[in-house]
């Protein structure tokens, strides 16, 4: 289900190399790479999705599916795959806690907006649909839309205050697009990965300071020249991201089972994948006319 945005492109460009069939279901926005079918839909609806009808698949990659139907929808069309459901869901799937690293163990939050990620994985195992999913907490890299790191890059590369929630101590955790996409084609060959669920992100977390240093750095920047403006984060819902990228509370999981399963390590560090975000993406596509004006609503005019 996609396969020419974010991590579905390091992910085909991996499973082309091993020598898969591929068939990606895309809306027609982006270039299809060569050598794959593309079947042009939209998994919004299941008009849209028709062409599915009657075809089926050794494996379905899901990464943009948010709610339990949308997963739902495909498998009602298709079948269940012979072989594996590789699903992306999302460490945001877990409740608060006051103990750190999160395991896959952890308690969930029925209220997270990724619930439906949870709701899909517990239909999955209900179902008898073999499945590996994974919980990555930031993912970050070239081609990433979602606006993490290139909100610390507009920022910094523009010499604007960058804002501080407090002391800039909450423990955050960021893993590489290319990391992830490994694990998953990785997972397809292991038959211990069926029906499990990885946390898949960095080995380290950083501090929200830190991040914002290791930013700097990748941009050639002297980290000791950025303005950072603290401002007070109570007032703020811990894991809202509007104001702020990132939850304003601790969000750090624990990588073990991945690690020791797949036998998969991270290949990019923080320093190393924000250099190459900002290198082979940010430098490239600049932000044409980044709008700052939200930061006053943190740090004052």
């Amino acid at each position: 289900m996609g396969g020419t945005r974010f991590v579905g492109k390091p992910l085909v460009a991996r499973l082309k190399a091993q020598g898969h069939a591929l068939t990606l279901l895309t809306r027609g926005k982006n270039s299809i790479p060569d050598g794959v079918e593309h079947l042009k839909g939209d998994r919004s609806t299941d008009e849209g999705l028709a062409c599915l009808k009657e075809r089926s698949f050794d494996v379905i990659v899901d990464s943009s599916g948010r709610k339990l139907e949308d997963s739902q929808r495909v498998v009602a069309m298709t079948g269940a795959p012979s072989h594996r459901f590789v699903y992306v869901s999302s460490a945001g799937v877990y409740a608060a806690s006051e103990q750190w690293p999160l395991s896959e163990e952890a308690a969930t939050d029925p209220n997270s907006r990724h619930s439906g990620k949870a709701d899909t994985e517990a239909w999955l195992r209900a179902e008898g649909i073999p499945f590996t999913s994974f919980r990555p907490t930031y993912i970050y890299g070239p081609g990433n839309y979602n606006p993490i790191e290139r909100w610390f890059f507009d920022r910094i590369v523009n010499d604007q205050p960058v804002p501080l929630p407090g002391e800039g101590s909450t423990i955050t955790q960021l893993g590489h697009v290319d990391d992830l996409a490994e694990a998953m084609a990785r997972c397809i060959d292991v038959e211990a990965a069926a029906n499990r669920i990885y946390n898949c992100s960095g080995r380290q977390g950083v501090t929200f300071k830190g991040l914002i240093l290791s930013a700097a750095t990748a941009c050639g920047k002297d980290p000791n020249a950025v303005d950072l403006r603290r401002f007070d984060p109570s007032r703020l819902d811990p894991k809202a991201r509007k104001a702020f990228p990132l939850r304003l509370n601790h969000f750090l999981t624990d990588i073990t089972r991945v690690e020791r399963e797949l036998a998969w390590q991270p290949r990019f560090d923080l320093a190393a994948g924000l250099k190459d975000s900002y290198v082979n993406d940010y430098a490239l596509h600049p932000t044409q006319d980044p709008d700052f004006s939200a930061d006053a609503s943190l740090i004052g005019a």
